[in-house]
């Protein structure tokens, strides 16, 4: 069967481009729907018009219909949405992987140094690039990062994204004190910055503006209401922060705010609280915590690198079931810029747990998954008519020890599944940002 539109214009395009390969497509989610809402295509095809997806499903229906299409046929690489890194930190690119801390010695002793360079609108062009290679490179062809006080850092960002045609989010990082004096803004800065900055990047091209407090403890209650009102004037945008990460990070927020009733209420009184809202961690929550972010349809942003490599704790995948949920690498804190790395760690969190991820759990976390939290789902996360053409090819047998694995493989489950384990950068055969073969 094929999937197009009620239209005969894209049989009249001269620019289409068809790929065959494997396809893996969700009609939903599977931690609501159950396995049956994925739906794999042995030898399936994705035409591709102008940027955005006209035509799904098998491959040689698709050839036969579009006979004027551009063919790539990648074989039997597996074709997937592009991923979708949901919580990440470009400033912290050069420093990933530093050693032996917990969460706030490591801010104090890597992370705030490091950001501070990115007072030089130059290094932060130097890391943006850098970072925008990387994430490539992985397969990752959207993502939500934190910037830092800097409104160059958000320029950078921005730009670097803008000229590759990739769709972005990010927002100046709000800190106004428990941060060295040449990280601190204030209350008014943070407010006046991050609305120009919204002003003149949200909505431009493919871009989205985060507003972004870094967490309740680099944030006096007046920055945080600040930022509040800022969202209440542009409820379009998301908003971002941390929740809940660590419990010594739990205790100084009690000490900091001892009239919350707990950390998720220091947001939620000063109007931080919303739909469209991006908890990142959120690992050790109390009932009162789970059901307001239930009742309001935030999401919760999931790090496993991140929370294994600090000693955050485990992500409750319960959770899965109540909200949306996205997946992250949260470089630096995390240790690998590849979500394949990170749906490894996902589902190692879920074992230790004690709930089993499948890899139809593990692949829609860092497609459509993230997709839903970041409410882009119209646009990205899928391979359905209409959705913009960011792709992943996957070679499912890239390096020696996942292809005898995948030698073994009696479905499309067991073939994908090594290479979520044990795959890197090489297992990427390809990536398409609006179509185009980056």
């Amino acid at each position: 069967m094929i999937y197009l539109p009620n239209t005969p214009r894209y049989a009249m395009r001269m620019t289409q481009t068809l790929l065959l390969a494997q396809t893996l497509r969700f009609d939903a989610n599977p931690f609501h729907a159950g396995l049956e809402a994925a739906r794999h295509t042995r030898r399936g095809g994705v035409l591709v018009d102008g940027g955005v997806i006209a035509a799904v499903g098998e491959g040689d229906a698709l050839r036969a219909a579009f006979p004027q299409a551009l063919v790539q046929d990648l074989g039997d690489k597996l074709l997937l949405p592009g991923f979708i890194d949901a919580h990440v930190h470009y400033p912290q690119t050069a420093m990933i992987a530093s050693w032996g801390k917990r969460l706030i010695d490591w801010l104090n002793t890597y992370t705030f140094p490091e950001e501070a360079k990115f007072a030089d609108p130059a290094y932060a062009a130097e890391i943006s690039a850098r970072y925008f290679d990387l994430a490539l490179a992985h397969g990752t062809t959207t993502m939500c990062s934190y910037a830092t006080i800097h409104p160059a850092s958000v320029d950078a960002f921005f730009s670097e994204a803008q000229a590759r045609g990739m769709r972005a989010l990010t927002g100046k990082t709000c800190m106004d004190r428990n941060a060295p004096d040449n990280l601190r803004d204030t209350a008014q800065s943070a407010y006046d910055d991050s609305k120009a900055l919204l002003a003149r990047w949200h909505g431009v091209d493919r871009l989205g503006y985060v507003i972004t407090p870094r967490f309740s403890p680099t944030s006096t209650e007046a920055q945080l209401e600040a930022l509040g009102a800022l969202w209440a004037e542009h409820p379009e945008c998301l908003m971002q922060t941390h929740l809940s990460e660590q419990t010594d990070e739990i205790a100084w927020v009690r000490d900091l705010y001892p009239s919350a009733r707990d950390y998720l209420d220091t947001y939620e009184a000063r109007g931080l609280l919303g739909a469209r809202g991006l908890y990142g961690h959120a690992i050790h929550l109390e009932d009162r915590e789970k059901d307001r972010l239930s009742e309001v349809g935030a999401a919760l942003i999931h790090c496993p690198t991140s929370n294994t490599f600090i000693g955050s704790g485990l992500f409750d995948f319960a959770m899965a079931k109540r909200l949306p949920v996205g997946l992250a690498t949260d470089t630096g804190g995390g240790s690998s810029f590849s979500m394949l790395r990170t749906m490894a760690a996902a589902y190692e969190v879920g074992q230790l747990g004690g709930t089993v991820l499948h890899p139809a759990h593990l692949l829609w976390l860092a497609t459509a998954g993230s997709a839903e939290a970041l409410h882009l789902a119209d646009k990205i996360g899928r391979l359905e008519v209409g959705m913009e053409a960011d792709l992943v090819a996957l070679d499912l047998a890239s390096t020696p020890a996942i292809a005898q694995r995948h030698a073994q493989a009696e479905d499309i489950w067991g073939a994908v599944f090594p290479t979520i384990m044990m795959g890197d950068d090489r297992a990427v055969a390809g990536v398409w940002v609006g179509g185009q073969r980056a």
